[in-house]
């Protein structure tokens, strides 16, 4: 569903948690007044239904939205079925055990172009997408997929990769990782490029696209091959406070996930920055 405003939150349980738990982790957010959470599965899938419905309880008691980050291990353009089927089931179990948690979004990395053309990949990730998606349709899991804009020039997830996605496949949106955009190629940094990122999102998506948004933000050290690292956004070159500016200029709703290494204190310092800019 579309959220009335725009969500700001932490990807993992806050540093500041007291306890490891996802639990423990959204009682934390609510504590901290923060809106929401990623629930970060990248190293794989360790939490079963019974641990899930646990979660979907807390979180509705602590009125704090929570989506789900895929495991890291996944390339939807290998060559190797063993590993293509792998990377499916991976996805799958993710969004089967997130959509129990009450999350909806199921963030990924698609792949790798490896030796491919990029419109092999596309093609191939677009049919791996599909099938999950119809798989998702016939269990009755309502998740979406929203593949993630990649930082590194060797992983499929440029922009117009990503919105070619979401346009194409039914059950398929977007998360725009803003550091990504800008480590890519060193651009996409400035009000006037932050705009022409959201104009693409609308003209691709219709108003969905920026009714219902799932972002990431952090600041990031990049080279010549694009990431390195994500950074405090204090101590990077992120244009942050144009990119809050372009987002509200637009109406944005959805959410903004904060991926930098002092987590819970970027998401506060982001959402009063934002709330502070008046029109």
């Amino acid at each position: 569903m579309p959220s009335k405003d725009l969500l700001f939150g932490t990807a993992g349980i806050p540093r500041s948690t007291k306890g490891t738990s996802s639990i423990s982790g959204i009682k934390r957010i609510r504590e901290l007044d923060l809106d929401c959470m990623e629930l970060e599965f990248v190293q794989g899938v360790r939490m079963g239904e019974k641990g899930a419905k646990n979660v979907l309880e807390t979180a509705n008691n602590e009125e704090v939205a929570l989506s789900v980050h895929a495991p890291y291990y996944i390339n939807l353009n290998s060559y190797e079925e063993k590993k293509l089927k792998a990377s499916l089931e991976r996805i799958y179990n993710a969004a089967k055990i997130g959509s129990l948690c009450g999350a909806e979004s199921i963030i990924l990395h698609a792949g790798f172009y490896q030796k491919s053309s990029k419109k092999s990949t596309f093609e191939s990730i677009s049919k791996a997408l599909k099938e999950l998606t119809g798989q998702f349709r016939e269990e009755g899991i309502p998740a979406v997929l929203r593949p993630e804009t990649m930082g590194k020039r060797t992983q499929f997830g440029t922009l117009e990769e990503v919105l070619a996605l979401s346009a194409e496949i039914e059950g398929v949106m977007p998360c725009l990782d803003f550091c990504h955009l800008h480590a890519r190629e060193g651009k996409e940094n400035s009000y006037s490029e932050f705009t022409e990122i959201l104009s693409r999102v609308e003209e691709s998506l219709g108003k969905e696209g920026l009714s219902n948004m799932h972002m990431h933000v952090s600041g990031v050290e990049y080279g010549t091959n694009g990431e390195k690292r994500h950074l405090a956004l204090k101590e990077s070159d992120l244009n942050y406070p144009e990119l809050m500016k372009a987002l509200k200029e637009f109406k944005a709703r959805g959410r903004v996930i904060l991926e930098s290494p002092i987590l819970e204190e970027d998401a506060l310092m982001l959402r009063m920055l934002y709330n502070e800019i008046q029109f």
